[in-house]
């Protein structure tokens, strides 16, 4: 009996489907430097971010300042600056928007699920991908769990009709991975991101691919949970 293919990939955002580890560095950096702490080196961000906003604010900040800071406050600087710069390196990553139009053709539905905000989140998806290729686009919520949490990869498959044995969960971090398996899906990891194939890995994850048009090969081979492919 053949295989059923995936109706649904949701993709993460930030490290998957685009670059942004330079803007999201700069913009932090900034607010900590006029807070007067120490700044960090855009590779340290690959570790700091994925979380939310919140706990990339914790991760950058002294931890001896942490106690004394208003968190909140520190929260909204990085909104404020990250809206402000945002669009000065991040890009799409080379070869997702030929994935996308080969999903099209194929009738596969996609959607984008970060743990950005979701207001900057959808601003950034309609810039970078006009057209909006996407059936949903959804960021951080207020009073919704953020990922691994399942409950909005959930509602975005109740959303679409779609079951999530017919879905893959495409990402480049422990958090996408783990949210994949927790809603049930093929966790896929992509080794073009922020974090290394071995945390993937160790996270559960499906398969690895290396580049973009790799999934095209892979989610038609795809079975549903407990095949064995």
């Amino acid at each position: 009996m053949p295989e059923a293919q995936p109706e649904l990939v949701i993709f993460d955002l930030d490290g998957t489907l685009i670059d942004s580890i330079g803007d999201l560095a700069d913009a932090m950096n900034a607010v900590l430097d006029r807070m007067g702490h120490p700044t960090h080196p855009r590779k340290d961000y690959r570790y700091f971010i994925g979380d939310g906003i919140e706990v990339l604010v914790r991760r950058t900040l002294p931890p001896e300042a942490i106690a004394s800071t208003d968190i909140a406050e520190v929260v909204s600087r990085m909104r404020r600056e990250y809206a402000t710069r945002w669009t000065a390196t991040t890009r799409p990553f080379p070869g997702i928007r030929e994935l996308l139009a080969e999903l099209g053709l194929r009738s596969i539905s996609t959607a984008v699920l970060s743990n950005k905000p979701d207001g900057p989140t959808r601003k950034i998806v309609s810039e970078l991908f006009p057209g909006n290729p996407f059936a949903v686009v959804r960021g951080a919520v207020e009073d919704v769990p953020l990922k691994p949490d399942p409950t909005s990869s959930r509602e975005i498959l109740s959303q679409l009709g779609v079951r999530n044995d017919r879905a893959v969960f495409v990402g480049d971090t422990s958090i996408d991975m783990e949210t994949g398996r927790n809603a049930g899906m093929r966790p896929v990891g992509v080794t073009w991101g922020f974090r290394t194939p071995q945390e993937l890995v160790e996270a559960g994850a499906y398969r690895i691919i290396d580049e973009p048009i790799d999934l095209i090969v892979l989610i038609e081979d795809l079975a549903p949970p407990g095949v064995q492919s």
